[in-house]
């Protein structure tokens, strides 16, 4: 009788595997309909994205290629000529078309652009507004040149000295803006003139034949001199930079330096009984331009020194030093440092400050805006 259950048993489950694999089967049905359809949706969404990523990716390099074009100079507007001609670049496979304006500036410097870069897809596009502000890489020493004497320490004229300013340009003693280091002028100087000539002699001997020299860079001592009678002149075409102690006319011949509207620059911190820079009286100085040394300076030309007849106005500096001055003629500027005037015997000299200030005289000295570095302000995305 047992044995008869069993097989009873087995023969009442037959069928049961199918009724499990129609169910699934059905249940199979039911879910892989909106399954494909969410995958299908994640595929195509995913293809958006990364259209959009590649539309905001490329519209960013059209706003960094404008960045870089603003920083290198080859953007020239300002706020009264505001609008850069559009271009386009090509990037990921897709045209970006840039935009450049002027937005505020001082004279023909603009200080802040806008940029719009806009990558164009199939039907869609991605459109970046950003605004690039330039700010000065160096200070703003512009306020040196405003006296006729300006000093962080002690000004000490002597009697026979006339000093010719008009109002508003009084000696500044104690001078309260900020100051430039030697630090800060080395770098802008380096900076300034890309391509030096390096100078591997101590000496540039005029020998009476007029000569050009600059931009040129002397690592040591040098000196400037004339060995022939003939009178001829020294034409600045660049930066003349020394790390050395230098001397200028302080033997032989007597010579004409034209500043021509550049820089001397001694980055040499002597001071006391020895001198950074030494001017001496066989050289005739015609400006504009800017002497400076780190440490002492000591300014004794022949004859006048700028002014009718002497060129533009002279700026005259000793960094961290004292200035002295021995002139032997009227000096036409303005003289920055711990400031000695002192008087050669039978003179009566005149320093006069241009009326007016320098103006828009070009000293190569880091004054107003014009040495400024661009970078992004703000930045905005937007889909079209």
């Amino acid at each position: 009788m047992r044995k008869i259950a069993v097989k009873r048993l087995a023969r009442d489950e037959k069928g049961q595997a199918l009724v499990i694999a129609l169910i699934l089967l059905a249940l199979g049905g039911i879910i892989i309909a909106p399954l494909l359809s969410y995958v299908n949706t994640g595929l195509v969404t995913g293809g958006v994205y990364e259209r959009k990523a590649d539309e905001l990716y490329a519209a960013d390099a059209g706003v960094e290629d404008a960045v870089w074009k603003i920083q290198q100079g080859d953007v020239t507007i300002c706020p009264g000529n505001p609008d850069w001609p559009p271009y386009s670049v090509t990037v990921n496979n897709k045209i970006v078309d840039v935009n450049i304006s002027s937005i505020f500036g001082v004279g023909n410097i603009t200080t802040l652009y806008r940029v719009v870069s806009t990558a164009n897809g199939d039907g869609s596009g991605t459109e970046i507004e950003a605004y690039v502000s330039g700010k000065n890489k160096y200070g703003d020493y512009s306020g040196l040149l405003n006296q006729i004497l300006t000093s962080q320490g002690e000004i000490d004229v002597a009697n026979k000295v006339i000093l010719d300013y008009p109002e508003g340009s009084e000696p500044y003693e104690y001078y309260p803006d900020d100051w430039p280091t030697a630090e800060e002028l080395a770098e802008f100087y380096q900076e300034g003139d890309i391509e030096y000539e390096e100078y591997y002699y101590d000496t540039i001997n005029i020998n009476g034949i007029d000569q050009e020299v600059g931009p040129l860079y002397r690592d040591g001592e040098l000196d400037i001199y004339n060995s022939s009678s003939n009178n001829a002149t020294l034409t600045l075409t660049g930066t003349l930079y020394v790390t050395g102690q230098t001397t200028i006319g302080a033997t032989a011949k007597d010579f004409t330096l034209d500043l021509n509207g550049q820089s001397i620059f001694v980055s040499d911190d002597t001071a006391g009984s020895q001198k950074a820079l030494i001017i001496s009286g066989k050289c005739i100085v015609k400006g504009p331009g800017a002497i400076i040394a780190v440490g002492d300076l000591e300014f004794k030309p022949q004859s006048q020194v700028g002014g009718e007849g002497g060129g533009g106005p002279v700026f005259i500096m000793s960094v961290s030093g004292t200035t002295t001055l021995q002139p032997s003629g009227n000096i036409y500027g303005s003289i920055a440092g711990s400031v000695e005037v002192e008087v050669q015997q039978g003179e009566e000299p005149t320093i006069t400050y241009p009326e007016g200030g320098f103006g828009d005289t070009d000293l190569g000295f880091p004054i107003g805006i014009k040495y400024l570095v661009y970078s992004i302000a703000s930045w905005e995305v937007g889909h079209l």
